[in-house]
């Protein structure tokens, strides 16, 4: 490589820059453009997975969401400053997450609705984990799950569902506005 050039290195990547000023500010600027939003289509994705545990006649249910879209609707829906990682009242916060999952989230076993029941939620990297059970669920011969969590935040939203029954693993990607999964 001549000497005109230079090598930056930059969290895992690197730019090749020429030294001129004008000219390297110049491919600075086209680069930021290339990799800005306005070429970057980010994912907007919603993760649910029920699993039927015999043993205990329940169905465990985790959803796991973006933190950051899902304070946005939180903000959004309630009006109210929304901060799930450092809380300054952890419980009014678990009762956020807990009615907004569960007014986007019906799960019909048996052609019977059935109701959620919260169980709390966490922080895995960039998400927020929450957790749900569903008691007195003994057999399931029929099962609908209507899920259209964040659908209200962005029109790319997609809803993925894994179904756990009896070891058999059934599952879905609904995009926005599809909302409803039949796995059994």
């Amino acid at each position: 490589m001549s000497s005109n050039y230079m090598i930056q290195l930059k969290q895992n990547s690197f730019f090749i820059i020429p030294k001129s000023s004008i000219t390297g500010f110049i491919m600075l600027i086209a680069l930021l453009f290339l990799f800005s939003g306005a070429a970057h289509h980010p994912v907007y994705v919603s993760v649910t997975e029920i699993e039927h545990n015999a043993k205990e006649n329940s169905l465990e249910i985790s959803c796991k969401i973006f933190t950051s879209d899902l304070e946005a609707v939180l903000r959004k829906s309630n009006k109210i400053k929304v901060d799930l990682l450092a809380p300054s009242d952890k419980k009014a916060m678990e009762t956020l997450v807990s009615n907004y999952i569960q007014q986007h989230l019906k799960i019909s076993v048996n052609e019977k609705s059935l109701q959620l029941s919260f169980v709390g939620y966490e922080q895995n990297e960039e998400t927020i984990q929450s957790y749900f059970q569903i008691d007195e669920v003994k057999s399931i011969k029929s099962m609908e799950v209507q899920d259209n969590i964040l659908y209200e935040y962005k029109s790319e939203q997609m809803s993925i569902i894994h179904v756990i029954v009896d070891g058999k693993r059934r599952s879905t990607k609904l995009n926005n506005p599809e909302d409803r999964f039949k796995p059994f």
